[in-house]
């Protein structure tokens, strides 16, 4: 019992003597355990709304739009439990607060249905004693800043203007959020719809499955089934990944982060528990004089450092989840990847003060051992500093950081690995300022798309064109084609001409420059198995479109699906006339001001929206960043501490003597900071280095994962990298100095006790 009192008095003496590491230590582990919590929640779709939506809402698991009321028994395919509809829908443009937006009014019953109903988050469902009132879903009432009873007014296809009134603001699994998943839906009884639009229509069904998996099967049976009849197809696979709102890109990053911080933080801990041992040798020597054992030392040891990581542990784990839960809105965190987390990241921490602890264990039991430091050559670098005359602070620094070659080489590859996952943060940063200031190498040559509204598409074209800031307008439209043998539809983006094509980034093989040529995203050649330059035959509206893939272009939308043509390589009945025109505008023109004149020459007869840029949607990511350095910045900051501390530990009685020599504190000053430097600037420019000569393949590997393709990454400027590097080592320097200095102005006899 006495043993214990006094082992455990010990412990908390020691820690109180180094709080600043201590707490360090903590913060470090809790950020790597909080960063690899958070990564398993967005890669596990916890944080994926549509998982909560499509239970709520019993969903379908395929939807099917086809030209009529299909006339097949498609509740009695094998597989199917039950449908949803055909319910009529017709494509309308919301004239809302001087904005246009299209949308998709589909026709549902007062009653809701037992599968696919929308679940009613504001207001009420639809009723006939309101025959005008019109329920709106809610990312497309959001984007409108629509309220229950606001006006709905819409604009049919005959030009003819209808006002609605919200009843209601409705979640629905049906297709994914606005503006990702366009357009945006709304639903009306349909005697409304029939006023609204009692010509052109198309029919919207919905088919849940007793298997989701086999979601791809049933599919292919429809399409046999229907044949001619069916317009476009898709599964609960593309709403859930359009639900994802790139959680998966920045899952990923975390993950990355977090691995390898963790690693980092290992060899922290490591270090820093060989170096405390290192330091109380007499001490461990005193307690085994004292009666304690191997195991007792060792478990006193492991207690001590182990207990700091596990505090951090227990934090971060409580810190993840607390930011999935409230923060990121993550309604139910999955506890096994946490427990898995925490149990894993335990385990590594107690391995790597586990050699440690060992160690000290077998200090023998001689209180009066000597802390001599280790003897032995002059390292190359040292007879090189000796050789161009270098002062001596300097030359005995140089000698002091290699005196031992393990700790050092442990401590200048514990500032490495943070260093790297900087300079990869840094990467990462670069490429999305890339996108912002070269949007057209992610396929924005455009910055405005004009539609006609309530004008003759040739009347828009010609208002575009007169316009003193637009350089090239481009026609175009976007028609849903179904993939062969995919059994689900992809989007096929005609824009430009094929003698005249919209410069799309065009990133291996070449632009079309034909009838009949296309390029596609990398998500479309690996969703129908196809290389730079097969032919594939796809179903638009009916027509075949049997194209030629000449080259592969970075395509940030749809998951990179998505197959780019000129406007002449589809029927005529598809591409005339344009949907729209894409506008590519002088340089230093204002989108704003170029679209504030086109509405106004328009008297508001243009729909006119700018262009979404892909870095926009990853702004969380540069946060993250931030927030990710700090930590490894804690990482490595522990690490430098434990170098310094061992570093004085050693050599102790040489400052004595130094000092005793003649040199001045400022000079040793001088040799205590060199010799923790060395192993800074080493560390830190290995790091940065390897970071910079691999960030470019990881985000161009991530790119191609994800569909958008390969050819994006980018490493950060010289300029940028030269600046990190500089703060990183001056940190570190500015860090060392406030112990060489405490110990360069302590007195001899002080510091030779």
């Amino acid at each position: 019992m006495s043993a214990t009192l006094a082992g455990t008095r010990w412990v908390r003496a020691d820690l109180r003597a180094r709080k600043g590491q201590a707490v360090l230590t903590v913060l470090a582990v809790a950020g790597i355990v909080a960063a690899l919590i958070t990564a398993a929640t967005l890669l596990e779709d916890g944080t994926n709304p549509w998982r909560g939506l499509f239970a709520e809402t019993d969903g379908a698991h395929v939807w099917l739009y086809t030209d009529g009321s299909p006339q097949a028994a498609l509740g009695a395919i094998d597989g199917v439990t039950a449908t949803a509809g055909p319910y009529r829908s017709v494509p309308v443009t919301v004239a809302q607060d001087g904005r246009k937006e299209p949308a998709a009014l589909r026709a549902m019953p007062a009653t809701p249905p037992a599968v696919a109903h929308p679940v009613v988050a504001e207001g009420r469902w639809l009723d006939p004693a309101q025959p005008d009132g019109v329920v709106v879903e809610r990312s497309f009432a959001s984007a409108l800043a629509l309220r229950v009873g606001a006006p709905f007014t819409i604009i049919a296809l005959s030009g003819e203007r209808h006002t609605l009134y919200v009843r209601g603001i409705a979640d629905t699994a049906d297709q994914g959020f606005y503006p990702e998943w366009t357009p945006g839906l709304a639903y009306v009884l349909p005697p409304m719809l029939d006023r609204i639009e009692p010509g052109r229509s198309e029919w919207v069904t919905g088919l849940r499955l007793a298997d989701p998996d086999a979601s791809q099967v049933v599919s292919q049976r429809v399409v046999v089934m229907l044949e001619d009849e069916l317009q476009r197809v898709y599964t609960w696979r593309e709403v859930r990944a359009a639900m994802e709102l790139d959680n998966r890109l920045l899952g990923t990053m975390l993950a990355l982060f977090g691995v390898v911080g963790l690693v980092a933080a290992a060899l922290a801990l490591a270090n820093a528990a060989g170096g405390r041992v290192l330091g109380q040798l007499r001490d461990l020597a005193t307690l085994k004089s004292m009666g304690f054992t191997r195991g007792q030392v060792a478990l006193l040891l492991l207690v001590e450092h182990g207990a700091l990581g596990l505090l951090g542990v227990a934090l971060g784990a409580l810190a993840g989840w607390g930011v999935m839960a409230a923060v990121l809105g993550a309604t139910s965190v999955a506890p096994a990847p946490v427990l898995l987390i925490v149990a894993g990241t335990a385990v590594v921490v107690l391995a790597a003060v586990g050699l440690p602890a060992w160690r000290g264990s077998r200090t023998p039991p001689i209180p009066a051992a000597p802390a001599v430091p280790p003897r032995g050559h002059l390292s190359r670098l040292a007879r090189l500093a000796l050789l161009v005359r270098l002062p001596p602070a300097l030359v005995l620094g140089t000698r002091d950081a290699f005196t031992r070659r393990t700790p050092a080489f442990l401590t200048a590859f514990g500032l490495a690995v943070p260093m790297m996952m900087i300079t990869i943060g840094l990467g990462v940063w670069a490429t999305l300022d890339n996108f912002l200031s070269h949007p057209e190498q992610v396929g924005q040559h455009a910055s405005l798309y004009v539609r006609p509204a309530k004008l003759e598409p040739a009347a828009a074209e010609r208002i575009a064109g007169q316009d003193k800031d637009v350089a090239e307008i481009y026609p175009g439209a976007d028609v849903n084609a179904l993939a062969p043998g995919e059994a689900r539809s992809v989007r096929v983006r005609a824009i430009g001409a094929s003698t005249k094509p919209y410069p799309f980034p065009v990133v291996e093989g070449r632009m079309y420059g034909r009838p009949g040529e296309a390029v596609a995203g990398q998500g479309l050649l690996d969703l129908l198995g196809l290389r730079i330059g097969d032919r594939v035959r796809l179903t638009v509206g009916g027509s075949p479109l049997i194209v030629r893939i000449v080259g592969r272009t970075v395509e940030p939308d749809l998951d990179g699906e998505v197959l780019s043509v000129g406007l002449d390589s589809l029927a005529a009945k598809d591409s005339v006339p344009p949907e729209f025109y894409a506008l590519a505008l002088k340089p230093g023109a204002d989108p704003a001001e170029v679209r504030g004149r086109l509405l106004a020459d328009s008297a508001e007869g243009l729909d006119v929206q700018a262009v979404v840029n892909p870095a926009d949607r990853l702004a969380i990511i540069r946060v993250v960043i931030v927030a990710l350095i700090a930590v490894l910045a804690l990482i490595g900051l522990a690490n430098l501490l434990t170098a310094s501390a061992l570093g004085l530990r050693d050599h102790a009685f040489d400052l004595a003597v130094l000092k005793a020599m003649g040199l001045t504190p400022r000079q040793v000053m001088a040799t205590l900071v060199t010799g923790t430097g060395l192993l800074v600037v080493l560390g830190v420019g290995a790091g940065a280095a390897v970071g910079a000569s691999v960030v470019k393949g990881l985000i161009d590997l991530q790119g191609d994962t994800s569909g958008v393709g390969a050819g994006i990454g980018r490493a950060p400027s010289p300029l940028t990298l030269a600046v990190a590097v500089v703060v990183a080592v001056g940190t570190a320097l500015a860090v060392a100095l406030i112990p060489a200095r405490r110990a360069a102005r302590a007195q001899v006899p002080v510091t030779s006790r």
